[in-house]
């Protein structure tokens, strides 16, 4: 494993930022990181990258303990912070190389390295400008090529994509898919449709402690205890005969003439609720199972405390 974070706790005070947690990361996973504001992700993303020192527990990276081994654990990670600090006065191919001689690469092999990363995340036209005159959307480009130049096995975004526009968003998308084919990426975020685009697997962390950890499809499968079925008729009528029906837990008006058919899991009553309305003589002008989102899972786990 990559990473393996082992009963970690975090304590600010009298507040417990990080609460026993334990999860493990993959190579060529994207581990999406999943949490309200203040929950605890960026703690554990700072203790993995030894910016903070754990309260109890211990994070490893690559087979090294960030309490004992920092600096290897450095040597194999990178690091997209969510406010990206850039010297905002320097050129960007000027920078890079910078970064580079921070990891001991000069010379020719820090020339190539610079080269390497500049076309990678896509900065060619920029890179004889100064930090400070690119769009945010650039300047995350450049925090992603200080991420990687030392070619670490390990990348870590906290919310890479906050304030960037849709095309700048696509963009940044599709550099982390590049990238992370030989590593591990944690992509901390709260927004669901990263989620949905980037990640293999997500983590579901609420008030310090992680609330779910399952791959992105079947996380939908798991927290959800009901399906939900819209009907909709020509005019109102009396459905309470719906409860009835195999599999059905319930159901609620939605208007006069909408109806919420709730129930259980894996199931598809639709043709049941078909006939029923057939026999009742109640003429269906709309029948169709609602998706269970991530945004719905994510604001009931999270609701919880």
């Amino acid at each position: 494993m990559s990473i393996v974070v082992s009963n970690l706790t975090k304590i600010y005070g009298k507040q417990k930022a990080v609460n026993n947690i334990s999860f493990e990361a993959r190579e060529g996973e994207i581990l999406g990181f999943l949490g309200p504001n203040g929950a605890g992700k960026s703690t554990t993303m700072k203790i993995t990258t030894c910016y903070l020192p754990p309260t109890e527990g211990n994070v490893e990276v690559c087979g090294y303990k960030v309490t004992e081994q920092p600096i290897e654990v450095r040597k194999n990670v990178g690091y997209l912070p969510e406010h990206n600090p850039l010297y905002l006065d320097m050129y960007v191919q000027e920078y890079l190389k910078f970064i580079a001689s921070m990891h001991k690469i000069t010379g020719s092999n820090a020339k190539s390295k610079t080269a390497d990363m500049i076309d990678l995340v896509g900065l060619e036209k920029e890179k004889r400008k100064k930090i400070g005159s690119l769009s945010k959307g650039y300047r995350q480009r450049v925090g992603l090529a200080q991420a990687l130049i030392h070619d670490p096995k390990v990348l870590i975004l906290d919310e890479p994509t906050t304030g960037l526009d849709p095309n700048q968003i696509q963009e940044i998308r599709q550099v982390i898919k590049n990238i992370a084919v030989h590593k591990t990426v944690i992509f901390s975020t709260h927004i669901m449709q990263e989620v949905q685009a980037l990640c293999d697997r997500v983590i579901i962390i609420n008030s310090g402690e992680i609330v779910a950890d399952n791959q992105v499809g079947k996380l939908k499968t798991s927290e959800t205890n009901e399906i939900r079925i819209m009907l909709e008729l020509e005019s109102p009528a009396d459905i309470s005969s719906v409860k009835d029906l195999e599999g059905v837990l319930d159901f609620e008006e939605k208007g006069e003439k909408s109806y919420i058919i709730k129930a259980v899991p894996d199931t598809d009553i639709r043709g049941d609720i078909f006939r029923k309305a057939v026999a009742s003589n109640w003429v269906i002008t709309g029948l169709s199972q609602e998706e269970v989102s991530l945004e719905n899972i994510f604001q009931n786990l999270t609701r919880k405390k």
